[in-house]
Formats: C-alpha cells, structure tokens, sequence
C-alpha cells in the first residue's frame, strides 16, 4: 500500500483495521453458522435418502414381480391412473441462503381405467412406484439446500481467509510502517528544535 505517513493516514488505516477485523469476525460466525447448518440439512438428506432408497428397493421388486407376472410389453400397456400432483414448497432465508421444504400430494380425480388384466402384482407395483415420487421430491429439495449451503459456504470462506491471512497482514505492516516513520519524524523534529535552541 503507497500511503504517506502522516498521522491522519495512521488514524484512518487503524480504524479500517478496526472495520476489517469486525468484518473478519463476522464471516468466522457465519462460516460456523452455515457449517451446523450443512451438518443438520446433511442428517436430514441421510433420513429423507435412506427413506427413498428402501423405498426404491421394493419398487424395483415389486417391479420384477409385474414383470415376471405380465411381460414388459403387457405391463407398459397398463393405464395409468388419473390423479392431480400438487407440489407444496415452504421456504426460508439463512444468512441470504434460500431454504426449501417441499412435499407432493397426489389428489384422485376419478377411477383409472381398468386394465384388460388386472393382477395384485400390477396393482402392487403401482403403488410401490407411486409412494416413491413424494420421496424423491423432498428428497430433491434438500439435495438443492446442500448444494446452496455449501456454495455460500465456500464463498465465506474464501472471503474470510483473504481478509484473515492477505489483508489484515498488510494492514498490520503498513501500520508498523508508518508508525515508524513517524517515529523517525518525530525524533527528526526533536533534534530540529534542540539544535536550533543550542
């Protein structure tokens, strides 16, 4: 930093010091506020994925089954049902960080039509299917909250540790340095006035 060393430079560069550290101070809580966030969203994605990975497995069983029962080419023909997917979402700001809850709720909106060959297979491997959508949709939610909180994460980091180990350390040098110069100027003036009254 090119400052000329006078006592108004001094006083200014110490107060932004001043700002700089609260602002350091600040981006370190918020890395620890957005790291105990990462950690509760990441037990809940945990749940929500071991949810949706049980689930998974049954409808791939029961999927085996209907395909074992019926063939791939009579099961694509089944009808599907006739239902309205309405998707709620519920969100919320940490730290500037958009925070979405999401749930699916699936509504009938009258009878399917009835397949030529209905079976407890099909019907089984319907529903097993049909339980598995509300999943990866929270599941989907909370994967795009991870992927936010860590971002926003990243960037603290990023701007604490510049201020942490690039910044403040050449504020502190400048610091010294000009008060040495001061020093110097100071001593300077002393000698002035000592020779001019001997």
């Amino acid at each position: 930093m090119e400052i000329v060393p006078t006592r108004s430079a001094f006083l200014e560069l110490r107060e932004e010091r001043h700002v700089m550290q609260e602002g350091f101070q600040f981006l370190d809580e918020k890395r620890l506020l957005l790291a105990a966030e990462l950690i509760r969203q990441g037990e809940f994605h945990r749940q929500v994925k071991g949810r949706w990975e049980e689930a998974w497995r049954h409808a791939q069983a029961t999927l085996r089954e209907a395909v074992g029962r019926h063939g791939l080419a009579e099961l694509g023909a089944y009808p599907a049902a006739a239902a309205a997917v309405r998707i709620q979402r519920r969100t919320r700001e940490f730290f500037g960080v958009r925070l979405c809850q999401a749930t699916m709720e699936v509504q009938s909106v009258g009878p399917a039509p009835a397949p030529l060959n209905p079976t407890p297979e099909a019907r089984r491997c319907a529903e097993a299917f049909g339980a598995l959508l509300p999943l990866s949709v929270e599941l989907s939610a909370v994967e795009g909250n991870l992927r936010r909180l860590l971002a926003e994460y990243r960037r603290t980091e990023r701007r604490a540790r510049a201020l942490e180990d690039v910044i403040l350390p050449e504020v502190e040098e400048t610091l010294t340095l000009i008060g040495s110069a001061l020093e110097e100027l100071d001593q300077e003036e002393a000698v002035r006035v000592r020779l001019k009254r001997g």
